[in-house]
């Protein structure tokens, strides 16, 4: 289900497939977060940026010293997944829940097609 493509990793649990960067240190079971091009059957593409709520905690935690987003006191990100637990286990478990409940609109943008910018 998981295999190496290059820079990426594919996974391709049934009804969908994620591609996601190969970060040195981060490993399927234990990555704490992940940007993801999410492929669905009817080959729109989707896009969402999951990280664990310790990650959000030590970027915030980050921020107080840097002076970034008010010192801390606020975190956002477009198109984010926040997961309880690291791995790309809950980052699938968490894909086939937003397909399933018809909030993968809401929870991950739309990525155009490729040749859609390249009307010129």
């Amino acid at each position: 289900m998981i295999e190496i493509d290059g820079p990426f990793y594919r996974v391709s649990p049934p009804g969908f497939e994620m591609m996601i960067p190969r970060w040195e240190g981060y490993a399927p079971e234990t990555a704490e977060q992940a940007d993801e091009t999410i492929t669905l059957p009817d080959g729109s593409r989707r896009y969402a940026t999951f990280m664990t709520l310790g990650v959000v905690s030590r970027i915030m935690d980050r921020w107080q010293e840097t002076g970034e987003s008010l010192n801390g006191r606020y975190f956002y990100c477009t198109d984010l997944i926040i997961i309880r637990e690291p791995g790309f286990v809950s980052m699938i478990a968490a894909v086939q829940d937003v397909i399933a409940s018809g909030d993968i609109e809401h929870a991950c943008g739309l990525i155009p097609p490729e040749d859609e910018g390249d009307a010129d």
